[in-house]
């Protein structure tokens, strides 16, 4: 019979715990992913208890306030804490979403916070993003144009051809999607991923672009487009409400329709 095991340091053990303070009116328990690889040991789970009712009301906040007043040794990422940066995109209750826009109340029981899935850890909740940063620059997301506009003058769009950038504009590139989809688990040196295809089609979508050609050519390959079968994990977990199974059809489309 096979037998099947976890390499060792990959195996979560129980951390440690630290009680509410003397007098917590609301205490709420926070369960925190914890790995440091100096230190050569297997990743722990910490729990922390904090009162609600001396915290703000996001799940940013409370982390905040561990690392503030509890433990100053938590490691995360965040900046803006408005949905805007993506930099506290975490796993939080199971589903991947922002730290900053995910409310407290809408988890009932522990909270669960991990870094953001299928992506090497730094350290504690910060994901080694270089390879996916190194994917995104891959698609060159800049307007490539060989003409000059007018001497004074902008780039003109319709406001047809403006309307097809909203849905794609807005990615903050947190790469929630990214690390939901089970095609970039399994093929993520290869496939582009949600996040950098929904960005590739910004580009392609956008009138002003004159290399429409050459990007499409750069994307016609078995992995870096084909490895989307369309599992939807993307969509339904993006912090942004956008949809990069639809951004990744419109490429298959257009790549239909030039041949």
């Amino acid at each position: 019979m096979v037998e099947f095991s976890l390499p060792k340091n990959s195996k979560i053990r129980e951390g440690k715990t630290w009680p509410a303070a003397e007098g917590a009116k609301r205490p709420k328990s926070f369960r925190v992913y914890r790995w440091n690889g100096d230190d050569g040991q297997t990743p722990q789970v910490d729990t922390y208890t904090i009162d609600l009712d001396d915290c703000g009301p996001m799940v940013l906040d409370a982390i905040i306030k561990i690392k503030n007043e509890i433990d100053p040794t938590l490691t995360f990422r965040r900046s803006c804490r408005e949905g805007v940066c993506g930099s506290c995109a975490m796993n939080i209750d199971g589903t991947n979403t922002l730290a900053c826009t995910k409310f407290l109340d809408e988890v009932k029981d522990d909270v669960k916070v991990y870094p953001l899935p299928h992506m090497p850890v730094v350290k504690d909740l910060v994901p080694d993003l270089t390879q996916a940063y190194a994917q995104y620059r891959s698609i060159e997301p800049w307007l490539k144009s060989d003409s000059q506009p007018t001497p004074g003058k902008e780039r003109l769009q319709s406001i047809e051809e403006r309307e097809k950038l909203d849905g794609l504009w807005e990615c903050i590139l947190c790469f929630c999607c990214t690390t939901s989809c089970p095609s970039y688990w399994w093929n993520g040196d290869r496939y582009l991923g949600p996040a950098v295809l929904l960005q590739a089609n910004r580009w392609i979508q956008d009138s002003r672009d004159e290399s429409t050609g050459d990007r499409l050519d750069e994307l016609e390959d078995p992995f870096r487009l084909y490895r989307c079968h369309t599992i939807m994990n993307c969509t339904k977990t993006c912090p942004k409400g956008l949809n990069p199974a639809k951004a990744i059809a419109e490429i298959k489309q257009a790549m239909v329709e030039r041949r």
